[in-house]
């Protein structure tokens, strides 16, 4: 029995062994400079003229969901599950941007068409 207690000990420890300090902070290095760059776009290069609303959001949304995936990867260490439990995560989130796509769309459908009041 205690020989399973160790087995079990050393391989919970073997499995995130690849998150350094220096990992660490090269992730929030990373996650930094995607928010400064944010900032940049929300209170220099819109407001600016530099760059478009609409184009401002794109990159806005794209460098948001880039942030979403380092904290997911590194430090809720999705990145050392298995592949199942990564595809099964994926998918899932996938098809709940999904909906929430279909439902925007379906709300400012109904907006533009139902009579106003």
């Amino acid at each position: 029995m205690s020989e399973h207690n160790i087995h079990t000990e050393e391989h919970a420890h073997d499995e995130h062994a690849g998150m350094t300090k220096g990992k660490i902070l090269r992730v929030l290095g990373i996650l930094v400079l995607i928010t400064v760059i944010e900032f940049i776009i929300a209170l220099w290069a819109i407001p600016g003229g530099h760059m478009s609303q609409h184009v401002g959001n794109f990159v806005y949304i794209a460098l948001t969901l880039l942030k979403a995936f380092y904290i997911v990867a590194y430090f809720m260490h999705l990145k050392f599950e298995k592949l199942g439990l990564q595809l099964c995560l994926t998918v899932s989130f996938i098809f709940i941007i999904y909906f929430i796509v279909l439902m925007l769309i379906e709300g400012g459908y109904l907006h533009n068409h139902m009579p106003q009041l």
